[in-house]
């Protein structure tokens, strides 16, 4: 309009803090157009333009693009869609360095060879889907035409990873290190063999609660024991031992006999994998999980004790 003040190149620069090279670009792409020129030909814009200049400034600054820019200063969609848009791509991308963050620092901390780092990466990109596919063919090779207890095995499949919008460091790093672990032929091997003993034990299988109240009395005993300071093969370690192998053949039905600890001794070999327990560690990181106690310290003791009687 008539007597509204007008701003020169010079004049934008200062008031917006962009270069007068950047401003004769927009204008040059149509993106703040002058709004007259002076009789010397120079570019002038007046108020609306300057608007429109700190609009363009605000959007590059939030990497929206010169052609999103034109198409918001042409009302084709609004400020607030375009932002929505943004923000989720954003998100996207903040999921994804963090992911790259944890290998990089899983890497760094291990000193691992360029294939573990390979194998790190594509772990850290597949989707929440992916994950759960991953564990799940996990089990499914585990389990494969073996007849294990259905409420073991649905307990098994109900531990998947579920990683939250906003993982942690530590949770991001879990998860590497459990795709790491399940992708370990040896680890894969060694599941395996537990499951086929307990598919093998089945016909012998003990009422349902007996495995943790077992497991219970073992922990309290021989925790006391640690506790105490005394050697798996001591002499001080009998009394414990031979409580414990008492109560293992009563639920058995078994005289607690040489051959009956024998059997003992293998039934806690086959499940001292100490990854078994880092796999329920490491999905408890990533799902949020109430952190447990190990258990491994109980159960080396105690088969350690066994070993000796035996």
């Amino acid at each position: 309009m008539d007597g509204a003040p007008l701003y020169s190149i010079g004049d934008l620069a200062r008031r917006t803090g962009l270069s007068v090279r950047t401003i004769r670009f927009y204008a040059d792409a149509g993106v703040v157009p002058p709004t007259r020129r002076s009789p010397a030909g120079y570019r002038l814009y007046d108020v609306d333009a300057l608007a429109r200049l700190e609009l363009v400034r605000t959007l590059r600054d939030l990497d929206v693009d010169l052609a999103t820019i034109q198409r918001v200063l042409a009302r084709e969609v609004t400020v607030a869609e375009v932002a929505d848009a943004h923000a989720r791509a954003l998100d996207t991308q903040i999921e994804t360095l963090r992911l790259r963050r944890a290998v990089l620092r899983a890497v760094a901390g291990r000193g691992s060879s360029p294939e573990e780092m390979n194998l790190m990466h594509e772990l850290a990109r597949l989707s929440d889907e992916e994950r759960r596919k991953l564990i799940t063919d996990f089990l499914d090779a585990t389990f494969a035409d073996l007849d294990v207890d259905p409420d073991f095995l649905a307990r098994m499949r109900c531990g998947l990873p579920s990683l939250p919008d906003d993982p942690t460091q530590k949770q991001l790093e879990a998860w590497v290190d459990l795709g790491e672990l399940v992708t370990d032929p040896d680890f894969r091997a060694s599941i395996r063999r537990m499951a086929e003993y307990q598919a093998r034990d089945r016909p012998n299988e003990l009422p349902r609660g007996t495995y943790e109240r077992l497991s219970e009395l073992t922990r309290e005993r021989v925790e006391a024991a640690l506790a105490a300071g005394i050697e798996p093969t001591s002499a001080a370690a009998e009394p414990v031992v031979t409580e414990l192998i008492a109560a293992y053949a009563t639920a058995f039905g078994r005289p607690a006999d040489a051959a009956f600890v024998a059997s003992l001794v293998e039934r806690m070999e086959v499940g001292a994998d100490p990854r078994a327990e880092r796999y329920w560690a490491l999905l408890g990181i990533i799902n949020n999980w109430p952190a447990w106690p190990s258990a491994a310290p109980v159960f080396a003791w105690f088969t350690a004790a066994l070993r000796a009687r035996a």
